[in-house]
C-alpha cells in the first residue's frame, strides 16, 4: 500500500479531506475521532517539500506549533509516558529510557525499551509502574478504545496503552491483549524482519490502521508510531543515505493514511519524541568514575549509572559530592541535577546543580541522587546538519540541547484553525489534554499538560504572553569554577524548559 505523492497530490487530498461530508459545514458531521502520528526522532529540518512533501503540506495546511517541546530527558519511552498521560515524569513515574526500581532489584536497572521488562517490574512493584492516569484509561472510561499500532519498541508501545483498556496494542513484536494475535495475523499477514531503514514494518503497522484503526467500530483515538527516521539516523548518521530514505518511506505511509481518511471526521495530531544531535564524543562515564575511584568495577552496585541518572548505594552525601565535582570538572559533561535545597527551589541541594523541580523530574519516590545530561553545541556535521552531543556513538539524542528539546507539531483536522502558526510555547504533555478537550471529555485534575486552547478554531486571542526565563547556579572547585544556566519559557503556570548551557571558567 506505498503512497507517494507529490505536493500538488497532496493538496488535492487535504482539499477533499476539507470538502467532504466529514468536514462541511452544511452536513452533519460524522462522528470526530482523533489519530495521533508519532515519527520517531523527527528533526524539524527534515519536513520539506522535497524530504516529506505530506507532513511538509499538513504543516502548510493545518496549524504548526513553532515552539514545542520534548520532555527531558529527550528519550524515547520518557515521551511515550509523557504524552500518554499528559504529565512531566515528576508526574507519571518513568524516569528514563533505562529504569532502576531497587524494590524490584537493587543491582540493576531494566530497559524500558522492552514491554517483557516493564511487565516484570509492574508484577513486582507494591504500587502502579505508570504513577498518573493515561490516554487509554480516560477513553475507556467515556466508553470506547484507544489503538496503538508502531513498528518501534514494545516498551514504547506498552506505554502509550499500558492498560489496554479495552483497546489494543499492535507491534511487529508484541500484540496486547493475545488473543488478538490469531486475527491480526490472518487479517494482515505475519510481521516482517526488522530492517533500517525499517520500510516493511512502517508499512504493516499502516496496513494494521486501515484495517483496524478505521473500522466501523473502531478506536475514538488510534495513535501511529512510526521507528524511522530514529533507527536509521542512530545507526548510519543525520543526514545519511539511509536516514534520508527513511524520511520518505514514512511520508509514503503517512500519504496512504490520508488518501484513506478523505471523507471522515478526523482530527490528526502530528509530533516527535525528541530531535537529533550527532556523537562526537568518546568517553563513557562508568570508566571515568572506576578510573578516579569513584566506582569499584563496572559490575558492582555501590554506583548504578542508569541511563543518565546516577543511584549511589545508601545516597552518601560525600560520595554524591564528589561525583557531582567529577562531573562539573569534565569538559563532555553538560548540565547536572540534583534534589532541591528546599521544596520547591529550582536549585539543586550539590552546589552548582539545579534541582529536579527545574526540570519536572522530582517524582516524589524515584528520583536519582544526581541526572545529568552531556554537554553539546551547534557544530554542523558532514551533510549539514546543526547540533552535536560529546556522547559516544554516531547520532542520538536524550540531552537537554535545543536541537534536541526543540521539536515539530502539527495539527490538522476539522477543530483547528488552518494554515496557521502558534506562537505560543507547547508540550508533548500538552497533546492529550488538548485531544479530550476536542472529544468534550473531562481532563483529569492530575495532568500537567494545559488544553492548547489557541489552537481551535474561532478561539479568542490570548492575554497571557509567554516570557523568556534564565535559572543558573555556578560553584567554584580547584580547577576554576563551573557555571550552569537553563532557559525556560514560562506561559501562565507552565514552564517549558528550552535548553541548557554551562560555561566552565579556569583560573
Amino acid at each position: 500500500m506505498k503512497k507517494i505523492f507529490g505536493v500538488s497530490s497532496i493538496f488535492i487530498v487535504l482539499f477533499l479531506l476539507n470538502s467532504l461530508p466529514g468536514y462541511s459545514q452544511n452536513v452533519k458531521p460524522a462522528p470526530l475521532k482523533t489519530l495521533i502520528v508519532f515519527f520517531d526522532g523527527l528533526r524539524i529540518d527534515y519536513i520539506t517539500p522535497e524530504k516529506m512533501p505530506n507532513l511538509y503540506a499538513l504543516k502548510q495546511q493545518g496549524t504548526y506549533g513553532l515552539h514545542h517541546h520534548s520532555v527531558f530527558p529527550t528519550v524515547t519511552r520518557v515521551n511515550a509516558a509523557s504524552y500518554a498521560t499528559g504529565s512531566y515524569p515528576a508526574q507519571h513515574g518513568l524516569m528514563g529510557n533505562s529504569v532502576y526500581f531497587p524494590e524490584v532489584d537493587k543491582t540493576k536497572g531494566y530497559n524500558s525499551g522492552d514491554a517483557k521488562d516493564l511487565i516484570h517490574i509492574k508484577k513486582n512493584l507494591s504500587g502502579p509502574l505508570v504513577t498518573a492516569v493515561s490516554l487509554g484509561e480516560i477513553v475507556q472510561a467515556a466508553g470506547s478504545k484507544l489503538m496503538v499500532f508502531s513498528s518501534g519498541s514494545t516498551g514504547q508501545a506498552y506505554l502509550q496503552n499500558h492498560t489496554i483498556s479495552g483497546g489494543a496494542i499492535i507491534n511487529p513484536d508484541m500484540i496486547l491483549p493475545t488473543t488478538f494475535e490469531k486475527e491480526v495475523f490472518e487479517a494482515i499477514g505475519l510481521p516482517p524482519a526488522a530492517t533500517k531503514p525499517n520500510e516493511a514494518r512502517h508499512q504493516w503497522i499502516t496496513d494494521a490502521f486501515l484495517k483496524y484503526g478505521l473500522a466501523e467500530d473502531g478506536p475514538l483515538v488510534s495513535a501511529i508510531w512510526f521507528s524511522d527516521p530514529d533507527g536509521s539516523a542512530h545507526s548510519f548518521g543525520i543526514g545519511s543515505a539511509q536516514a534520508m530514505a527513511s524520511i520518505k518511506i514514512v511520508d509514503q505511509q503517512l500519504g496512504t493514511i490520508l488518501e484513506a481518511i478523505v471523507g471522515k471526521n478526523y482530527n490528526i495530531v502530528i509530533s516527535t519524541d525528541h530531535g537529533f544531535v550527532t556523537n562526537i564524543g568518546e568517553k563513557n562515564l562508568a570508566d571515568v568514575l572506576i578510573e578516579k575511584g569513584l566506582k569499584a568495577n563496572k559490575e558492582s552496585d555501590d554506583v548504578l549509572i542508569i541511563g543518565s541518572a546516577i543511584y549511589v548505594k545508601n545516597h552518601d552525601k560525600k560520595t554524591i559530592q564528589k561525583i557531582a565535582e567529577l562531573l562539573q570538572s569534565e569538559e563532555w559533561i553538560g548540565a547536572v541535577f540534583s534534589k532541591a535545597d528546599q521544596p520547591g527551589s529550582t536549585i539543586g541541594w550539590v552546589a552548582g546543580t539545579l534541582s529536579y523541580e527545574s526540570i519536572h523530574w522530582d517524582h516524589p519516590e524515584r528520583m536519582a541522587d544526581l541526572q545529568f545530561a552531556v554537554n553539546w553545541n551547534d557544530d554542523v556535521n558532514e551533510f549539514g546538519y546543526a547540533g552535536s552531543s560529546f556522547a559516544k556513538g554516531i547520532a542520538g539524542h536524550g540531552g537537554s540541547s535545543s536541537h534536541e528539546i526543540h521539536i515539530p507539531l502539527i495539527l490538522y483536522g476539522s477543530s483547528f484553525k488552518k494554515a496557521n502558526e502558534n506562537m505560543l510555547p507547547t508540550s508533548n504533555i500538552d497533546i492529550v489534554p488538548t485531544i479530550l478537550h476536542a472529544h468534550n471529555l473531562e481532563i483529569p485534575k492530575t495532568m500537567q499538560g494545559r488544553v492548547m486552547d489557541e489552537v481551535f478554531k474561532n478561539s479568542a486571542k490570548t492575554k497571557v504572553h509567554a516570557k523568556k526565563e534564565i535559572i543558573s547556579t555556578s560553584t567554584d572547585l580547584s580547577w576554576g569554577t563551573y557555571k550552569l544556566m537553563l532557559t525556560r519559557t514560562i506561559y501562565g503556570k507552565h514552564e517549558y524548559v528550552d535548553f541548557t548551557k554551562v560555561e566552565r571558567i579556569l583560573k
